[in-house]
C-alpha cells in the first residue's frame, strides 16, 4: 500500500508492504525524503536555473571569432603546437615521454581539484600495486583514463558521450554516470565563489551533451585550436557530473587535438597553464557564462595556454632526451656489459621500478635482475628505497626534471 502525506509544500512517500523501484524517494524513510525534497521557492534561490530561466546556448554560438587578434594569436598557437608535433616525430622512442608526460598531466590535472600528490608516491602506488594515499589513487585513475581514452578514440575514429562518461566513471568510480538530481554548482575553490550554475535537469544535460557531441566530431566552424577553446567551455559549463568535470574535460581537450590531427599522441594538456592562471580561468567562464559575447577573451586564454604549454613541453621533451643521451655514454662506459637499448627505454619510461616490474619488461630471471639492479646503483644510475617490504629503485636524475 503505498500512503501520501502532504506536509506543508513537501509531498512524501511512504510505502508499506510490497517494495516497488519506481522511485528512489519510495526507498527513504520520511526524514531523508524531507532532507532530500526541496520547497520551489528554494530551489529557485539555490540553482536558478529554473522553469523560469534561459537555458544554456548550444553550439555553435552567434559570435564572430576572426578578430585579427585572434587570429594573431592562433598563429602562434599552431606554431608551437606544429614544433611540438615535430619534435615528437624525431624521437627515436615516443612511448617514453608519453608516459612521463602523462604522469605529470595527471597530477596537475589532480592538483586542480585539490587533490595533492608526489611524483614519488604516484609511481611507488604503480609499481607497488599497494595503497600509499587516496590522492596518489586518484592520480593513477586519471594516467588510466587517458590511456583508456587515447585507445577509445584510436578505435572508435570519434569522440562520443559514452566515452567520457566511461573516463568520467575511471576518474571517480564511486559518482559515475550523468546528474539526475539537482545541486551542483561551479565554485572557484581558491575564493569558493559560485562562478556558474550548470543545467540542473537531466535532460537538459543530456541534450546539450548531443549538441556538444555533434559539434566535436562533425563542425569545422574556425580551427580546431579555436574550437576547442568553445568545446572547453561548453562541456565545463555543463558540468554533466557529479564530480570528476573538469578531469574529464581536460582529457577531451587533448583527445580533440588527437582527433583533429593536430598532435598524434596525447601530449599537450593544459593543466598546468590552468592551475598557474586558474583565478583568471573561473573569472572567464563566469563572465562567458553571464554573457556569450565574450567568448573570445576564453578563446584568447586558451590560445595563450596552448602557446606556452606547446613550448613548456618542447623544453621537457629536450631535457629527457638530452638525459637519455648522457645516460646512454656514460652506461656504454661503465656497464658495457649489461647495457641494451630496452635498459635504457625502461628506465626512462618510470621514474620508479623493482625486481618483478624489471626482469619482466627486460625477460630476464630474478637473479640477474638483481645483479643488474645493484650495478646501476652502485654506478648511481638508480638509488634504491624500501617500501614497506619492498625494495623500489628510482631515476633521481629523471625525478630531478620533473620535480
Amino acid at each position: 500500500m503505498k500512503l501520501k502525506v502532504h506536509f506543508g509544500l513537501f509531498l512524501i512517500i511512504i510505502v508499506q508492504g510490497k517494495k516497488t523501484n519506481n522511485s528512489f524517494l519510495e526507498r527513504l524513510t520520511c526524514k531523508e525524503q524531507c532532507d532530500k525534497m526541496y520547497l520551489r521557492k528554494e530551489i529557485k534561490e539555490k540553482f536558478p536555473r529554473g522553469e523560469n530561466m534561459e537555458k544554456m546556448k548550444k553550439l555553435p554560438f552567434n559570435v564572430n571569432l576572426d578578430t585579427v587578434k585572434i587570429l594573431k594569436e592562433l598563429n602562434k598557437a599552431n606554431n608551437s603546437i606544429g614544433e611540438l608535433k615535430g619534435v615528437m616525430n624525431l624521437l627515436p622512442n615516443p612511448n617514453i615521454v608519453l608516459s612521463l608526460i602523462a604522469v605529470g598531466e595527471s597530477k596537475e590535472s589532480s592538483a586542480i581539484e585539490n587533490i595533492i600528490t608526489t611524483y614519488e608516491d604516484i609511481y611507488k602506488e604503480m609499481i607497488t600495486k599497494k595503497p600509499i594515499s587516496k590522492a596518489a589513487k586518484e592520480v593513477n585513475n586519471y594516467k588510466r583514463a587517458i590511456d583508456i581514452g587515447f585507445t577509445e578514440l584510436k578505435n572508435k575514429g570519434f569522440i562520443s558521450t559514452n566515452i567520457l562518461v566511461g573516463i568520467q566513471e575511471i576518474i571517480e568510480p564511486n559518482k559515475g554516470g550523468i546528474r539526475r538530481l539537482p545541486g551542483t554548482v561551479i565554485k572557484n575553490m581558491d575564493t569558493n565563489e559560485i562562478v556558474h550554475t550548470p543545467p540542473q535537469s537531466e535532460s537538459e544535460i543530456r541534450d546539450l551533451l548531443k549538441n556538444l557531441e555533434e559539434y566535436l566530431n562533425t563542425v569545422d566552424e574556425y580551427d580546431p585550436l579555436v574550437q576547442l577553446a568553445l568545446i572547453h567551455f561548453q562541456f565545463e559549463s555543463i558540468h554533466p557530473f557529479y564530480d570528476g568535470n573538469g578531469r574529464t574535460g581536460r582529457i577531451l581537450n587533448v583527445l580533440y587535438l588527437v582527433l583533429k590531427r593536430k598532435i598524434n599522441q596525447p601530449i599537450l594538456y593544459l593543466s598546468k597553464f590552468i592551475i598557474e592562471n586558474k583565478n583568471e580561468y573561473y573569472e572567464l567562464l563566469k563572465d562567458c557564462n553571464q554573457d556569450i559575447k565574450n567568448i573570445s577573451k576564453f578563446v584568447s586564454y586558451i590560445l595563450k595556454g596552448i602557446h606556452e604549454t606547446s613550448d613548456y613541453t618542447i623544453s621537457m621533451i629536450l631535457r629527457v632526451n638530452e638525459l637519455i643521451s648522457i645516460t646512454r655514454e656514460e652506461m656504454k662506459l661503465r656497464l658495457n656489459d649489461i647495457y641494451s637499448d630496452e635498459l635504457i627505454t625502461h628506465l626512462f619510461s618510470y621514474l620508479y621500478t623493482k625486481n618483478e616490474f624489471f626482469r619482466d619488461s627486460l625477460n630476464i630471471s630474478r637473479p640477474t635482475a638483481t645483479k643488474y639492479l645493484k650495478a646501476l646503483e652502485r654506478e648511481g644510475f638508480l638509488v634504491s628505497e624500501k617500501v614497506g617490504k619492498e625494495v623500489v629503485y628510482k631515476n633521481i636524475q629523471l625525478l630531478n626534471i620533473f620535480d
